[in-house]
């Protein structure tokens, strides 16, 4: 792998860090690169609200920037274009999909959500209760808060249909072994769908070696613009009867989009997309470029990810809720000050320069399961920008 790059030089592509703060609330959205924003700003420069045509050139142009994005989206995927879906959030599209399962299922049979996943992968399968779904959650144990196959495996039966796993939790950094999730899930006949919108900041989806069904994941978690995006697998795309336009051909992924597409967004995440293949040292956009950008973010990620979780379980006021190493989990780390609320922390911290968040970050059930519910946590969150700097600024701050 060529040399990692200079965090300097890579700091200074994206504005937001101008402003000398501290930035760890990187699990709510991702800091923008500057040619994302200038790609927005050059597209509603150049079209404004212009739509998609098959007869004027500007219209020709959009619909050409929309099979761009999704093609780019399914580099980013190791996936087919034609499978995979951008709209306004995937919580949107977890609930078009939503939609579809309940055309398809109902009393008998059984969906089971992991203990660890935002709302955004667990109310929409809860929504089939409705219709007679009975909804199992395959709890994390206590205290590191990691799923154990022998749990789920009791869960499992010839009833279930659908099985919903994060690939990281957005609030306790914890990274499931999604293989052999998916494996397991396999052989009981089912389906899985993975949430991968706070993993794919720090790890490369691959559809393919997770070997998942679905997968929904976040361009603006990863230094893009807000848009959501939906992986379906080739063979169940059009069998899926979910809401869509009566004109749609039902096996187009367009139609769970709904709506006219937001193209400058569009542009945007391709200028990340390609500041990402120059972070991987490649001319082009290619599957290779992308591990290579993501072989640097690991390296740029892991030491500031240590010096993170260990100087905050090195603190005698500070309890760090999750796992206490580093194995299995991201830069992302949930905690409590003694004698604090979670608001009160963060309020501190931002006055010290210092951007964390505090709350439930939507993440019910894991919370609920450790009494911290709905006052939730404090959350430190890193990016391959973050430096051990930020980190000291944290720690100092809260001695």
């Amino acid at each position: 792998m060529p040399r990692t790059p200079d965090q300097t030089a890579l700091r200074a592509q994206f504005p937001a860090l101008h402003q000398g703060r501290a930035y760890l609330d990187n699990a709510a959205g991702g800091l923008l690169p500057q040619r994302t924003i200038d790609a927005v700003t050059a597209h509603l420069t150049r079209y404004g609200a212009t739509n998609a045509s098959a007869v004027h050139a500007p219209g020709r142009m959009l619909a050409d920037l929309r099979r761009q994005a999704r093609e780019a989206t399914a580099v980013f995927l190791n996936a087919d274009p034609q499978d995979v879906a951008l709209a306004s959030s995937a919580t949107t599209l977890a609930f078009r999909l939503s939609a579809a399962f309940a055309r398809l299922w109902g009393p008998g049979d059984e969906v089971i959500v992991s203990g660890l996943e935002h709302e955004a992968n667990a109310s929409p399968w809860r929504e089939l209760e409705r219709v007679g779904v009975k909804v199992h959650v395959w709890h994390a144990r206590q205290p590191d808060m990691r799923l154990h196959p022998d749990d789920l495996a009791a869960l499992l039966s010839a009833r279930t249909r659908l099985v919903a796993v994060t690939a990281a939790s957005n609030v306790l950094g914890v990274a499931p072994d999604l293989p052999a999730i998916t494996a397991q899930v396999r052989a009981a006949g089912a389906w899985t769908v993975v949430d991968a919108v706070h993993a794919a900041p720090h790890t490369l989806p691959d559809v393919q070696a997770w070997g998942a069904d679905f997968v929904t994941f976040s361009p603006y978690k990863v230094f893009g613009p807000h848009l959501g995006s939906l992986w379906v697998r080739g063979d169940l795309r059009g069998h899926l009867p979910w809401p869509k336009l009566s004109f749609f051909d039902p096996a187009d992924i367009a139609s769970i989009e709904h709506g006219t597409p937001s193209f400058e967004l569009l542009a945007g995440w391709l200028g990340t997309l390609d500041y990402l293949r120059e972070l991987g040292g490649a001319d082009t956009l290619t599957r290779e470029a992308l591990v290579g950008a993501y072989g640097h973010i690991h390296t740029l990620e892991t030491p500031v990810a240590d010096a993170l979780l260990n100087g905050l379980l090195a603190l005698p006021d500070v309890t760090v809720y999750g796992p206490q190493d580093a194995q299995g989990r991201v830069g992302t780390v949930a905690f409590r000050v003694n004698g604090q609320t979670p608001t009160q922390t963060g309020l501190h911290l931002s006055d010290q320069g210092v951007d964390v968040s505090s709350g439930h970050f939507y993440a019910v059930q894991p919370l609920t399961d450790l009494n911290l519910y709905p006052e939730g946590v404090v959350r430190a969150s890193i990016a391959h920008y973050t430096t051990e700097e930020d980190i000291a600024r944290l720690l100092d701050a809260l001695r």
